[in-house]
């Protein structure tokens, strides 16, 4: 989930390309990121690879290449682009062909793709930038997908996480919401859809949903949160802190729970203007 440092003045959620000390910090920790880390439903990736004109497809801020894997497997072919080299070197190592730089800073050389597409990860651009650049790089009818899994903890869940989130880093973004709140998600979704109105060369934009849920123990949750922009340069006693914390929560569900998930996406379609 996008997320803010607790460190010096911070930027809204709709801001959040401004962060890059957060956006390159995910590489800290590689392996678990890719363990960890919540797929992408099947339901998306299939809609998308759909309603493309090509099998070449353009990911986007695409770390250690967990969506760049559901879309090879679906029978693409795909290119990462990721600014960290570490989570670059990670996706390489398990054969995808990924390139580093910023989305903004990127050269295609002439390049272009039947489908651009963000995981988790358009946050990180800058909105009427990368609009731009997306334009440039797909092919006439190509589409442009942009999406990111949202939790949607149970009240009580969410709630107690909170207690725990505003007791151990009061600043850090998770600690300023309200229970189940998805509108960090929207005031993005509606960002990205104003720069793609804004850049002139795609049609209205769309946004879809996708729900699903998935099952959690003590220690798979354990491991997911490090990975979260709000905690992964938390120090070494903070995170040790909120851990501890979280897993007495989970404890006292049993030891594991659902965390039911939305998956939303901003998509449009390249030369379907007017």
């Amino acid at each position: 989930m996008p997320t803010v440092s607790p460190e010096g003045p911070q930027p809204s959620v709709s801001e959040s390309h401004l962060a890059r000390h957060i956006a390159e910090s995910f590489g800290v920790d590689a392996e678990r990121y890719d363990r960890a880390r919540p797929r992408y439903p099947r339901a998306l990736v299939e809609r998308i690879v759909a309603d493309r004109p090509g099998p070449d497809v353009l990911d986007v801020g695409c770390g250690t290449g967990i969506a760049a894997r559901q879309f090879r497997a679906a029978g693409c072919r795909v290119t990462g682009l990721e600014p960290d080299v570490r989570m670059a070197e990670w996706a390489r190592q398990r054969g995808l062909d990924v390139e580093v730089a910023t989305f903004e800073a990127w050269d295609p050389a002439g390049r272009t793709f039947d489908a651009v597409v963000a995981g988790q990860a358009w946050h990180w651009v800058d909105p009427v930038a990368g609009a731009a650049k997306a334009a440039e790089t797909l092919r006439p009818g190509g589409r442009l997908a942009l999406f990111w899994n949202v939790e949607q903890p149970p009240p009580e869940v969410a709630e107690a996480f909170l207690e725990v989130y505003r007791r151990v880093v009061p600043d850090a973004l998770p600690s300023r919401r309200q229970p189940s709140d998805a509108a960090p998600y929207a005031a993005l979704c509606d960002k990205a859809a104003d720069a793609l109105r804004e850049a002139g060369a795609f049609g209205e934009p769309e946004q879809w949903r996708f729900d699903w849920e998935q099952s959690y123990t003590r220690d798979e949750w354990l491991d997911l949160l490090p990975t979260m922009g709000g905690f992964t340069r938390l120090p070494p006693a903070e995170l040790t802190e909120l851990l501890a914390g979280v897993g007495s929560v989970v404890d006292s569900l049993g030891g594991a729970f659902t965390m039911p998930y939305a998956t939303v996406a901003v998509t449009a379609r390249r030369g379907d203007v007017g």
